[in-house]
C-alpha cells in the first residue's frame, strides 16, 4: 500500500510539474529561460548566504571579545544569527533543487525532440549542444552542492556554540568558545570560495545558453 502511495505520489508531482510547465510555455516562456531564471536565482542566494555567514562570523568575534554588558543580549544576538544563517542555508539548497527540476525536464525535452528530425545533419548538431549543454550543467551542479555542502560545518559549530552558551552564560564560557572561533572562520572563508567559484560557472553557463 505504502509503495502504491508513493507512486501515485510521484506521478502526481510530475503531473503538476508538467502543467506548470505548460502554462509557461503557453505564455511564450521556455524551459531555457526558466533555468536561466533559477540559476540566477541561486546566485542570488549564494550571494546572501556569503553576507550572513560573514555576519554570523563577526557576532562570534564581537561575543569572543566580549569585554562588559549583558551576556544575554550577546546569547541572543549569536542565536539570531545561527538562526538566520539556517534559514539562508535552507533557502539555497530549495533554490537548487528547483534548479534540478527544470533542468531534468528540459533535458528529456530536447533528447525526446532529437527523434522529430526529418534533416539528420541538424538531428546530429543538437545532439551535439545537447550533450554539452548537459555537461557544463553537470559541472555546475557539483560546484552549487559543493558549495550547499560547506554550509553544514559551519552551521554544526555555530549551534554548537549557541547550545553550549545557553546554560553557560559567564565569561569562562566565552573564554571556552576563544579555541572554536579559528576553525569557523577557516569554514566560513571555504565557504565564501565555493561559493564565489559556483557563481562565476553559473554566470558562464548562463551565457552558454541563451539564444544569440
Amino acid at each position: 500500500m505504502k509503495h502504491l502511495l508513493a507512486a501515485c505520489l510521484v506521478l502526481l508531482l510530475s503531473a503538476c510539474q508538467s502543467t506548470y510547465y505548460s502554462i509557461w510555455e503557453s505564455m511564450g516562456v521556455e524551459k531555457r529561460d526558466i533555468l536561466v531564471d533559477r540559476v540566477e536565482s541561486v546566485n542570488e542566494a549564494q550571494e546572501e548566504a556569503q553576507q550572513q555567514f560573514s555576519s554570523a562570523l563577526e557576532e562570534l568575534s564581537a561575543l569572543i571579545n566580549f569585554d562588559g554588558g549583558e551576556l544575554q543580549d550577546a546569547y541572543e544576538q549569536i542565536k539570531d544569527q545561527y538562526d538566520a544563517s539556517n534559514d539562508s542555508a535552507e533557502r539555497l539548497i530549495s533554490r537548487i533543487d528547483k534548479v534540478e527540476s527544470v533542468a531534468e525536464a528540459l533535458f528529456d525535452e530536447w533528447q525526446d525532440e532529437l527523434q522529430q528530425y526529418s534533416n539528420e545533419s541538424l538531428r546530429r548538431d543538437s545532439e551535439r549542444k545537447l550533450k554539452e549543454t548537459q555537461r557544463r550543467y553537470n559541472s555546475l551542479l557539483k560546484a552549487m552542492h559543493r558549495s550547499a555542502d560547506k554550509m553544514q560545518p559551519v552551521l554544526t559549530a555555530l549551534n554548537d556554540n549557541v547550545l553550549y552558551l545557553k546554560h553557560n552564560l559567564n565569561a569562562s564560557a566565552i573564554g571556552a568558545l576563544q579555541g572554536e572561533f579559528d576553525k569557523i572562520r577557516q569554514d566560513i572563508q571555504v565557504l565564501i570560495n565555493e561559493m564565489n567559484s559556483a557563481i562565476a560557472q553559473s554566470s558562464e553557463f548562463i551565457n552558454s545558453i541563451k539564444a544569440p
